[in-house]
């Protein structure tokens, strides 16, 4: 009888330790979803983290089982995919642009796994593009659904927001890596400004992007605290007191000299920057929406129901794919301001790109 409860207490203890390991949840039978990060980490509060908060949930709702491998360089993403293979995952989400090429090859090479790519689809390959080099695919993959967000739509509100509520005229932003996903944030950031100034006779000044030379200031990563911070203080300096980093973790080290120096408010981006870094609650203006973790979410549970179909997921402010935070300190004349346009937005009679 004692060797009988010895077993059995080792048999529990090594199911802890293989549930604990796996990073998720569910038995043999449960659903395997693996998500490969892009730079910055999982705990990045921003892009990563937002996407995986859809997996997350799935894990407490569907019972499926969820895992995550981080990518720290840009060689880590076939790498990190093919263990994800090797281990029979059946749905492999891969987050963000940078991913594209190595996700179209490993979903053709594996047509009975599904996979989702956050911020891509495809086709991507035109004019002298290589397939599976320079570019992932000249046609649409069956078995792969690209969740991309028109967040120009929401960045436009954000500029909007940024143009009512400046007391010096200059708004700003800056970008991590200039890559189409990050630079659509700054083209609606600038023309939702270029809106606000037309509606009511003002000269908001847009530091740091520029549609009509489409270029801007970028940090070259999305992880640099330092390069996040110095990149704001710059544009502070020059007279901005409203900055939008487009750059994961890099953009709270703009927060942080907002923070510390009082001159500055931020504008959040991805997820509600006053609940995934509400440190900086009091500096923070508003936060331009992506929501990934639904997008992610309604993947996860399309797989597991036998829906899941390859091809395009657009979120949109109509479907509530994108949309923006509550603006702190907004008047009542701006709040309407923002109803007006996003509605506008909506029904077509007001243009984001």
């Amino acid at each position: 009888m004692k060797k009988l409860h010895f077993v059995m207490a080792v048999f529990v203890v090594a199911s802890m330790v293989l549930t604990a390991c796996g990073g998720g949840a569910g038995g043999g039978d449960a659903l395997k979803v693996g998500m490969v990060t892009d730079l910055g980490g999982i705990d990045d509060k921003s892009f990563n983290a937002t996407a995986y908060s859809g997996i997350d949930k799935a894990i407490a709702d569907l019972g499926i089982e969820g895992k995550y491998l981080e990518s720290t360089q840009q060689s880590d993403y076939a790498k990190n995919i093919q263990q994800f293979l090797d281990e029979d995952t059946q749905l492999i989400v891969t987050v963000g642009f940078l991913l594209g090429v190595d996700t179209a090859v490993a979903a053709k090479a594996n047509p009975e796994t599904k996979f989702a790519i956050v911020d891509y689809s495809y086709p991507d390959c035109f004019g002298d593009g290589v397939e599976g080099q320079t570019c992932g695919s000249a046609s649409e993959i069956p078995n792969v659904l690209g969740l991309t967000f028109q967040i120009d739509q929401a960045g436009f509100l954000a500029g909007y927001a940024a143009a009512g509520s400046t007391k010096t005229g200059k708004v700003a932003t800056w970008g991590g890596i200039n890559i189409p996903p990050v630079a659509a944030f700054m083209i609606g950031y600038e023309k939702g400004v270029d809106y606000y100034n037309e509606e009511n006779g003002t000269e908001v000044e847009v530091l740091g992007w520029s549609n009509e030379a489409n270029e801007g200031s970028f940090i070259g990563n999305f992880e640099s605290l330092d390069d996040g911070r110095a990149t704001t203080e710059s544009l502070v300096q020059e007279g901005a007191d409203i900055v939008m980093p487009v750059a994961g973790p890099a953009g709270l080290g703009g927060a942080a000299y907002c923070a510390e120096s009082g001159s500055c408010m931020v504008i959040g981006v991805d997820t509600d920057w006053t609940v995934s870094a509400s440190e900086y609650t009091d500096i923070i203006l508003t936060s331009v929406l992506k929501n990934m973790n639904v997008a992610v979410y309604d993947t996860v549970k399309a797989v597991q129901d036998g829906t899941f179909a390859g091809g395009l997921y657009v979120g949109t402010l109509a479907n509530n794919g994108v949309g923006l935070a509550d603006v702190k300190g907004a008047s009542d004349e701006l709040k309407a301001g923002l109803d007006a346009v996003r509605q506008g937005i909506i029904d077509g009679s007001i243009a984001t790109k």
